[in-house]
């Protein structure tokens, strides 16, 4: 069966005075129609570059992206404008992700008018009412722009303009992040509940551990633009079989449960340069199980069980009970 979306060898860099810095390295995945992929990981990691450069908002370098079978990548702008309309994405900041100059009803019916054109004035109006109650919007804050609406409202409001044109995947860049902990959780329900009545397939790039868990069924972890675990849901949270996700993971309240051995340590230290990321595998100098292989040669993306990927050189093995490796925290190359 074709996935809906399938990446493969994705690879984004950009110049900068200090040279060129990739943000993304060798990203590959697929992504059925109605999943949902969490993609997790620190600042820096790459995380909102994938999502960018999937929709093509910035350009790879290498790679496809092939959306159906076709590859969105190479296609000329007026075929790559016809399939936006299945596209859609929510950003992180609601206020600037909504034009200022346009009412809230104008801004959710602006997909419409360009990928709908056939519909008239009034059919337009009666879906975009249908969308402001469905995300929980009065009809009174229609005529309302967006310095008059709380960043819980203008995300709500975000949300319907994505999902207006029905589309057959939805991207998600951080969309929780500038909303309080209550707004939280009544956006997350609504992102579920659109996905299971829609069948829209989600990607999640987010921070928060915790809502990746609620909202997707795979999670995709990323460090300094490669691919550190790709995995179901659980097993990864429950068992994590790469040294970068459990440290990610040691990250979140334990409520007074008992955490695992932690395989990192508390020396685990901050993210390397991805100006001077470190030879062989990206992780390593946080790694305190590294061994002289992780310096030479980078570890390849290898599934370890169904479904379960890991790039690690020590793949399988229980590392939190196991003597350390070469301790290589403060080794650049």
């Amino acid at each position: 069966m074709t996935p809906l979306l399938a990446v493969r060898d994705l690879g984004v860099e950009y110049p900068t005075g200090r040279g060129r810095l990739r943000a993304l390295d060798g990203v590959a995945f697929d992504l059925g129609a109605g999943e949902s992929l969490g993609v997790v990981g620190e600042s820096g990691s790459g995380k909102s570059t994938l999502a960018r450069a999937i929709l093509r908002l910035v350009p790879a370098t290498r790679g496809s992206v092939s959306w159906l079978g076709c590859d969105l990548l190479r296609l000329p702008q007026p075929e790559l404008r016809r399939l936006r309309r299945d596209l859609a994405v929510v950003f992180q900041d609601p206020m600037a992700s909504l034009d200022p100059r346009f009412t809230l009803a104008t801004s959710v019916a602006e997909p419409l008018i360009v990928h709908s054109p056939q519909l008239s004035r009034d059919a337009q109006r009666r879906e975009v009412e249908a969308m402001l109650e469905r995300v929980g919007l009065a009809p009174s804050l229609a005529n309302r722009y967006p310095h008059e609406l709380s960043g819980g409202q203008c995300q709500r409001a975000a949300i319907a303009r994505a999902m207006i044109t029905r589309p057959k995947l939805v991207v998600c860049d951080e969309p929780l992040s500038a909303l309080d902990v209550s707004v939280q959780a009544q956006i997350v329900n609504l992102l579920r509940e659109f996905q299971r009545e829609q069948g829209t397939a989600l990607l999640l790039i987010s921070h928060n551990l915790a809502v990746v868990r609620r909202l997707c069924t795979r999670v995709l972890v990323l460090y300094l633009g490669r691919i550190m675990e790709l995995g179901p849901r659980e097993p990864l949270y429950a068992a994590p079989r790469h040294p970068y996700t459990q440290l990610l993971l040691d990250c979140l309240p334990s409520l007074g449960r008992k955490r695992p051995p932690s395989i990192t340590g508390p020396g685990a230290g901050e993210p390397a340069s991805p100006f001077d990321p470190p030879s062989g595998c990206v992780f390593r100098t946080r790694c305190r199980h590294a061994l002289e292989r992780c310096a030479a040669e980078v570890p390849a993306l290898v599934a370890d069980s169904p479904g379960h990927a890991v790039a690690c050189w020590r793949s399988g093995e229980e590392l939190a009970g196991i003597p350390d490796g070469i301790t290589v925290t403060n080794a650049r190359r």
